[in-house]
Order: C-alpha cells, then sequence, then structure tokens
C-alpha cells in the first residue's frame, strides 16, 4: 500500500513542477494532495508497531516532505514559484527512492525514549536546511541571472523572474538558517544524552557525528559572521551550501554506503 501512495506522490510532484506559472491554483492544490499522499506512504512505511524503518531514503524522503510543506507555507507569503522547479522534481526523486530502498527495521523494545525524539529532531533540522540548500541555489541562480541576462526565456529563467527580490530571499534564507540552527544544536545535545545512554560515552566518534558537528560549526560561523561582520551574499551562499553538503554527508551519505555499497544495516 505505502508502496503505491510514494509511486502516487512521485507523479503528483512531477506534474506540480511542469505546471505553468499561471496556473497557481492548481498548483497549490496538487502541491497539497502531493504532501498529503505522499506523508500517508511515508507513515505507513517508515512507523511499523514496534519498530521503526530507517534507511537513507526514508531520511531523504521525510527531509523532502517538511521541505515541501514548508514551500507551501511560505508560498503563500511569498512569490516562491522558483522554488518550486527545484523542489518538487527532487521530492518525487526522494519518493521514488523510498519505494526502491525501504531501509531496514529497527526494534523500539529496550531503546531509550530518547531515541525517538532524536530521530525526529534531527529529521526536523536536516529538513529545514535542506530547504534553505534550496533557497541558497536560487539564489545563486537569481544573482547570476542579474549579471548575465539575455532576452531568451527558458523553464528556468521565467521562474527565476518570478521570485521576490534578493534582499527578500536573503531574509527567508537567514530566517530559516536560524531556526535549522537551533534544531541542529538540539539534535547534538539530544545525540550526545542518546549515545551516552546507549554506548556508555557521551560521545561516539564514528563519520556522522564528525560530520555532524562540522556542519554545525560552519552554520554556526555563518551565523556569527553575519551577526558581527554582516556577511551577505557569495559567503553566506557558500556557507550554507557547505554546511548542507556535510550535514548530507552526515546522514544521508553515511546510510547509502552502509545500506547501498556494503549491504549492512543501520542497526
Amino acid at each position: 500500500m505505502q508502496t503505491n501512495l510514494l509511486i502516487a506522490a512521485t507523479l503528483l510532484y512531477l506534474v506540480c513542477a511542469f505546471l505553468p506559472a499561471d496556473r497557481a491554483r492548481t498548483i497549490a492544490a496538487g502541491t497539497a494532495l502531493a504532501w498529503l499522499v505522499h506523508g500517508a506512504g511515508l507513515w505507513m512505511d517508515v512507523v511499523v508497531p514496534g519498530s521503526l524503518r530507517l534507511g537513507f531514503a526514508a531520511m531523504l524522503s521525510s527531509a523532502l516532505w517538511i521541505s515541501v510543506g514548508a514551500y507551501w507555507i511560505e508560498n503563500r507569503n511569498f512569490a516562491l514559484d522558483g522554488l518550486r522547479r527545484i523542489v518538487m522534481p527532487v521530492a518525487a526523486i526522494a519518493c521514488a527512492l523510498q519505494a526502491l530502498f525501504p531501509g531496514a527495521l529497527i526494534a523500539l523494545a529496550g531503546r531509550t525514549p530518547m531515541f525517538g525524539w532524536h530521530i525526529a529532531i534531527a529529521t526536523l533540522a536536516y529538513s529545514t536546511l535542506t530547504i534553505a540548500a534550496f533557497h541558497a541555489v536560487l539564489m545563486a541562480l537569481q544573482e547570476s541571472r542579474l549579471h548575465t541576462r539575455t532576452e531568451k526565456v527558458t523553464f528556468l529563467s521565467s521562474a527565476l523572474d518570478q521570485l521576490p527580490a534578493l534582499l527578500t530571499m536573503e531574509k527567508l534564507l537567514f530566517r530559516m538558517i536560524g531556526f535549522g540552527f537551533v534544531l541542529l544544536s538540539l539534535t547534538v545535545l539530544s545525540g550526545i544524552v542518546f549515545s551516552e545512554q546507549l554506548f556508555g560515552q557521551a560521545l561516539k566518534w564514528d563519520h556522522k557525528s564528525v560530520f555532524t558537528l562540522l556542519s554545525w560549526l560552519l552554520f554556526a560561523a555563518l551565523l556569527a559572521g553575519r551577526h558581527f561582520r554582516g556577511w551577505r551574499g557569495k559567503t553566506a551562499l557558500s556557507f550554507t551550501l557547505a554546511g548542507f553538503a556535510t550535514l548530507l554527508l552526515a546522514y544521508v551519505g553515511s546510510r547509502f554506503v552502509l545500506e547501498v555499497v556494503l549491504h549492512r544495516s543501520y542497526a
């Protein structure tokens, strides 16, 4: 059942991605429907009585599900149609990957109650910073178009022309990064508590912990630079994308290597 829902969400996301911008109401309704179908398939796949099904595809799918919801809400307040052209196809890919790579079941019996909270907070942090990364990519494309503007109208250029001014985009970017950083900080703190209860040590120094802490440091440096030095433009975009890439390696990359390359369970 959940596989059919994920396939349906994939098709709906693709339809929403390629609808013309003047079909705003159809796009909004289609996005809401795709998001609900995606959420139902995600819940049925991940939440199993007495267990959780975790994997790189489930984590990526969860992040994109929240990202689509954030886009849908923000698009009601700001004209962010250009973001749709990037988020929707990636969300479709994430749904398809979850249908193909369901992950492994992890029994909750004997696990600390902190485990579920840690996974939930980590997913929220990763999702918020994912949408910030999409936002940063759009800003980079938007700035490039201002300097190399041509008369040729393409699928992407028409979407970029419908975005708010760069200053408004930058304000939204740092709002998302600030919220994501708070969630990432909670993820690190809950991870320390969780690691101590499970492994008997305050922090397990594996590749996931190292990349997560590195990402936290990058986003902390960005927010500090913004506050004290007024960082913006290319500097802010570079730090945002570097921090997201590091977080991607921590949460999705490690699970992809374990499940697909090494054929090992996360548990």
